[in-house]
C-alpha cells in the first residue's frame, strides 16, 4: 500500500520502537529519516515528540547518505534475476533476499559514513562517488 503518515507511524510503532528498545535500551539515540511526505507530516512530527524521540534535521536538497539506500541496492542486485509472478511472490522474494544481508555488510556501511561525509564536504554538497 501507499505509505502515508498513518501507515508510517504504524511501522514506527510496531517495528522501530521495539528494535530501538532492543538495540539502545534506555540510552539516547537520534532517529534519521529523509523528507518523504509521510516522514515530514505534522502528525508524524507529533508522534516523535509524543514518544520523546529526537529526529535529525535533514536538509531538503541533501546528498543521500542514508545507508539504507545501499542496502536496498544490495537487495535489488541480488534479485536481478528473480521473476516473481505476483505481488505475494515479490514480497516473499524481497523478504528472503533482505534476510541474506549480513550484519557485517551493515557494519561496513556504517563504518563508511565518515568517508562519505568527508567526500560530501570536500565536494561542497555536489555529487560524490557515494
Amino acid at each position: 500500500s501507499k505509505v502515508n503518515a498513518a501507515v508510517y507511524q504504524d511501522v514506527l510503532e510496531h517495528f522501530m520502537l521495539p528494535a530501538a528498545d532492543q538495540i539502545y535500551g534506555d540510552a539516547d539515540f537520534i532517529f534519521q529519516q529523509d523528507l518523504a511526505p509521510a516522514h515530514s507530516a505534522k502528525a508524524t512530527s507529533t508522534w516523535f515528540k509524543d514518544h520523546g524521540i529526537p529526529v535529525l534535521n535533514w536538509p531538503a536538497n541533501s546528498p543521500d547518505l542514508n545507508p539504507i539506500e545501499n542496502l536496498w541496492g544490495i537487495v535489488k542486485r541480488k534479485m536481478r534475476y528473480a521473476r516473481p509472478n505476483n505481488a505475494e511472490e515479490l514480497k516473499a522474494t524481497i523478504r528472503a533476499t533482505w534476510a541474506l544481508i549480513t550484519p557485517e555488510q551493515c557494519h561496513r556501511l556504517i563504518d563508511s559514513m565518515p568517508r562519505r561525509i568527508a567526500a560530501v564536504i570536500q565536494a561542497k554538497g555536489a555529487p560524490t562517488k557515494y
